[in-house]
């Protein structure tokens, strides 16, 4: 059943793949192995746990052992019975009850991730249904291909190390559905956009989550983020849009404007809604930063304020204006099918990550590689399949931060060295997971809300931009590790 588990999400992934030829919508395969893989779990949990390749049922048992052998001898009956270690003894001892605890807890890290995304697209939908994305695009003047490509890769660049890769992608999707008519020319650019994010995000400490989850573990400092990774991460971005420029010919053809919505807002109720609705997204880490609370609660913060003014702001128009720029409405708008799938594909992830499949992946990267540079390289290439979360999370529980004091004592100092707080592993783990995605349009958060909100295919991606992204993600790999030869 262990095996079936991965059986299951090869061919699901497969379907998600091949979802134009057998029309079936992703969204639907990805709820399909989400919910399929974690019943598995939990049918054949004694089974499957028995194996011993789960980290957290490893975990529980240690600490149960050690509650029974330390702690309960000290406690009255009574005071145990009402004990919070009752409770951890009791689930080591029942699986299925450990797989619903497991999946109680993968459920509140999704929910955080789907209201981040719903809010972020809310305020994304308003801005747009208030024409609010001209004031930029207006001032977007060039219709040439190539240097509309620059501008928009420069642009999605810094704004994701900002923002984050996925809340930039969706304003630029928004961006782009306002410059390019043709729909496979709007795929070129968006593509360019999810590569572009996920290099801005790779040298930020809140440009992208698994960055956020080094920097706040201690791994990484924000200073030397930037510096060690920003080189890398803008070569990343730039040998792509250099590939593409040789063939780009030619101008854009710019949608036509709705005169409907332009006739009902003013420029200062546009520019008034950009500003606000941007200016949400950018108070997002900051939130985060003050509040320390996850930042889906600044995200729907920023909502509520945005809701709030637009509701003043229209309240004396007439009903069927109000009808057509009020939150209410423009709701109805957010892409579902998306949420949908993000549910989808990472419960399917949490669930191989709980039994221990990406654990099993992570320590063979381990013993059959060994090199630093190798175990990133592969890491980021595996992360283009498997969401980049759990295995930056398996890699932080495989290797400890190094200590000057541990320095000192270890056998080999310049190998133990790579594992410091800012060490080069951690540096190099921080750019290949969070660009390596780029390598196929489901392997980043960025990428799948580009799929979802754009309809890109699959296969399409696979052909015409994977070896860009490719060729990138080895450059800036390959400018990292001269870095570190020059400074040795």
């Amino acid at each position: 059943m262990f095996l079936l588990m991965v059986i299951v999400f090869v061919l699901g992934y497969l379907a998600i793949a091949l979802e134009h030829p057998l029309k079936i919508e992703k969204a639907a395969s990805a709820l399909f192995i989400g919910a399929v893989l974690w019943a598995i779990y939990a049918l054949f949990s004694e089974q499957i746990l028995a194996m011993g390749f789960s980290p957290s049922w490893e975990e529980i048992k240690h600490m149960a052992g050690s509650i029974l052998d330390n702690i309960k001898p000290a406690l009255t009956p009574e005071q145990y019975a009402t004990s919070p270690f009752r409770e951890t003894v009791d689930l080591a001892h029942h699986s299925t009850a450990f797989v619903k605890e497991e999946l109680g807890h993968h459920l509140r890290d999704i929910a955080e991730i789907l209201f981040f995304l719903f809010g972020a697209m809310t305020i994304v939908e308003v801005v747009d249904q208030h024409q609010g994305f001209t004031v930029i695009t207006d001032r977007i003047k060039t219709k040439n291909k190539v240097k509309l490509l620059w501008i928009i890769g420069f642009i999605t660049f810094f704004m994701s190390a900002v923002l984050d890769n996925l809340t930039t992608t969706i304003v630029m999707i928004a961006l782009l559905r306002k410059l390019i008519s043709d729909k496979q020319t709007r795929w070129l650019y968006a593509s360019m956009v999810v590569i572009s994010a996920n290099a801005g995000g790779a040298w930020s400490p809140i440009g992208d989550v698994t960055t956020i989850m080094l920097w706040i573990g201690g791994q990484i400092t924000t200073v030397n983020i930037i510096v060690k990774v920003f080189l890398p991460s803008l070569v990343n971005m730039i040998v792509p849009l250099v590939i593409l420029s040789v063939f780009l010919k030619g101008e854009v053809k710019r949608p036509e404007r709705s005169s409907d919505t332009t006739s009902i807002t003013t420029p200062a109720e546009r520019m008034t809604m950009l500003i606000i609705g941007v200016g949400a997204l950018l108070f997002v880490p900051v939130f985060k930063t003050i509040t320390h609370l996850p930042p889906y609660v600044g995200m729907l913060f920023g909502l509520s304020i945005l809701w709030i003014i637009s509701e003043i702001m229209h309240r004396n128009k007439e009903d069927e204006i109000r009808k057509k720029l009020t939150i209410f409405h423009i709701v109805k708008k957010v892409d579902t099918p998306t949420i949908f799938f993000f549910l989808g594909i990472l419960s399917a992830v949490a669930a191989l990550q709980s039994a221990g499949q990406l654990s099993l992946l992570s320590n063979w990267l381990n013993d059959k590689l060994g090199n630093i540079y190798l175990i990133n390289i592969a890491i980021g290439a595996i992360s283009a399949v498997v969401d980049n979360v759990p295995l930056v999370a398996g890699a932080m529980g495989m290797y400890n931060v190094v200590t000057p004091d541990m320095l000192n004592l270890a056998a080999d100092p310049v190998y133990a060295g790579f594992f410091v707080q800012d060490g080069a592993f951690w540096e190099l783990l921080a750019y290949c997971a969070g660009t390596g995605g780029s390598m196929l349009i489901i392997g980043s958060a960025a990428g799948v809300a580009a799929m979802g909100l754009e309809k890109i295919d699959f296969i399409w991606y696979m052909k015409r931009i994977s070896l860009l992204a490719l060729s990138g993600y080895l450059a800036g790999a390959f400018v990292y590790w001269a870095q570190i030869q020059l400074l040795a």
